[in-house]
Order: C-alpha cells, then sequence, then structure tokens
C-alpha cells in the first residue's frame, strides 16, 4: 500500500542513462572551489604516495584493514553523541582516508578507481532524487521514502527490498533498518499506537511463555518478538531503538564507575559491598551525573 498522495508509478521513477556531471546538474552555488577542489587532490595524491613509500601502507590490503573502517566508524558515532564537535570533524577525516586507501588499493589492483567509485555514486544520487534533479513531484518525506525503495528496486539488483541492509549489522540497527525498508513499500503499522499495541501483545506472550515452563530457545525467540516489536514502536515515534540502547549503556557505564569510585575512596569494593550501599551511590550517581 503506498503513502497517501503518492503521484508517481513506478515507471515514471524508472532507472534513466546514466549522468553527466560535466552537465552541471547542480545549482551553481553549491559548486566547490578551486582551492578545495585542490585539498582534495592533494590528499588522494598524499595516500598514493603512502602506498608507494611506507612500508605499513604498502602491505596493506582490503581485509587487514577492514576491522579498522568499522572501528573509526564507531569512534565517529561516540563524536557525534558527546557533540564533541573538533573529535567529529578528525574522526570524518579518518573514514575519508579509509575511503580513499580502499579506492587506491582497488585502483592498484586492477579492479576500479576512486572516480568510478564518485561517479557511480553521484550518478546514484541523482537518479534516486528525481524530485530534486527530475520533474517528480512529492508531497512528504514518506513518500521520497517511498520513491526511493521503488527506484533502487526498479534498478534491478535486488530481489527483496531488505536486500543490501548488512547482516552484520548490530542487531537493533538491523531490525530499525528493516522496519524502514519495508516500510517503505507500505508494508507498516498504521499508527504508533498500533505499534504499540503490539508491543503489549508480545509482553503477554512472553509473560504466558515464562510461566509454562517453556523451553530456553522457545522463550529467547518470544523475547526476540518482543524486541522486534519494540524497535517498530520507538521507530514510528521517531526513536532509534539502537542510539537509544547505545545512550543508556554508556549511561549504565558511568553511574556504576561512580559507584566503584566512591567505595573505593571509602576503603571498599564492589564485592565487599552490600546492595543497600550501592543502591545509595546509584542515587547519588543519578543526581550528579545528569
Amino acid at each position: 500500500m503506498m503513502p497517501a498522495g503518492n503521484r508517481c508509478a513506478v515507471g515514471s521513477l524508472s532507472a534513466e542513462p546514466p549522468i553527466k556531471m560535466s552537465d552541471k546538474i547542480y545549482d551553481p552555488e553549491f559548486e566547490e572551489s578551486s582551492e578545495d577542489v585542490d585539498a582534495y587532490a592533494d590528499f588522494v595524491s598524499i595516500v598514493r604516495q603512502l602506498r608507494r613509500d611506507c612500508p605499513w601502507d604498502r602491505e596493506q590490503t582490503h581485509e587487514s584493514v577492514s576491522h579498522l573502517l568499522i572501528e573509526e566508524a564507531y569512534e565517529a558515532l561516540e563524536a557525534i553523541d558527546r557533540q564533541d564537535w573538533d573529535e567529529f570533524r578528525r574522526e570524518l577525516g579518518d573514514l575519508l582516508l579509509h575511503v580513499v586507501f580502499h579506492a587506491v588499493i582497488a585502483e592498484q589492483n586492477g579492479h576500479f578507481t576512486l572516480r568510478d567509485v564518485i561517479d557511480a555514486e553521484t550518478e546514484k544520487l541523482v537518479r534516486r532524487h528525481p524530485h530534486v534533479f527530475g520533474d517528480v513531484e512529492v508531497a512528504d518525506v514518506g513518500e521520497v521514502l517511498s520513491n526511493w525503495e521503488q527506484i533502487k528496486m526498479g534498478e534491478g539488483k535486488k530481489e527483496s527490498v531488505l536486500d543490501g541492509i548488512p547482516a552484520h549489522l548490530p542487531s537493533l540497527l538491523r531490525a530499525h533498518r528493516m522496519g524502514e525498508k519495508a516500510a517503505g513499500v507500505g508494508f507498516d503499522f498504521p499508527s504508533p499506537a498500533d505499534a504499540w499495541e503490539k508491543v503489549r501483545e508480545e509482553v503477554e506472550e512472553f509473560e504466558r511463555m515464562n510461566t509454562s515452563g517453556a523451553p530456553d530457545e522457545e522463550r529467547e525467540a518470544e523475547f526476540g518478538d518482543l524486541l522486534f516489536s519494540l524497535v517498530n514502536y520507538a521507530r514510528l515515534t521517531e526513536l532509534n531503538a539502537e542510539n537509544a540502547l547505545r545512550r543508556t549503556n554508556d549511561k549504565f557505564s558511568q553511574r556504576f564507575r561512580f559507584v566503584e569510585k566512591e567505595l573505593s575512596g571509602a576503603g571498599t569494593s564492589t564485592v565487599e559491598a552490600d546492595l543497600a550501599q550501592m543502591d545509595a551511590l546509584w542515587e547519588q550517581a543519578k543526581r550528579k551525573l545528569k
């Protein structure tokens, strides 16, 4: 079921011939200055020279540095959470380095070039935004997302709208993205209230399973359904369950470390203290660490 107000048939959103960026289809005010273009070119040239002249850089492969790409992405997320914009700028630089580094390795292996990466992404952005670079009209964000999914499916590279969601994403984030993708083609709860009703239903089912002596694997499966329903409710209320839990984890860590520090200062530890002592310090932490 398409979102209300959709005025675009799938056929009108089909892939167009490749965009020639020499046509400069964007507004002139957004064109990069020659100095900025030179800075980008210098950066790429430095990475290429590192691959030739630095023993460590020269021996790296896509596989040997793949884990660092994930690490840098998480460091950028932490900077966003802290709203540390200087750190965020540095972390984006590290991410950019990895993009260029991988592209240079691929270029040297004869697979593709950085220009190929940029051209493909540019063409994709233009193709998937016909309401910006074409004559398609949209009523709201929901229609933009619906059109996006139609265009992707029309590109002939996906058998399912869920294709392309990495299996190794954190589970809450993967659930959020699957819900978004399904919603993009109209498969979604009519309202947040309906999604919350599903949460209530899953809570009751989990409680019944707990009291019925069901095997752990069945209880785990039912608990998974409950978590998935909570993720859907969060998404429909414009929350991200992955971000929410990450922040709660950080909050718990800060408060528990406060408890440990206070106990240590009093000459004891969490092993020796009783629950009442730790609860009292926990309440202090909640007041102090807003």
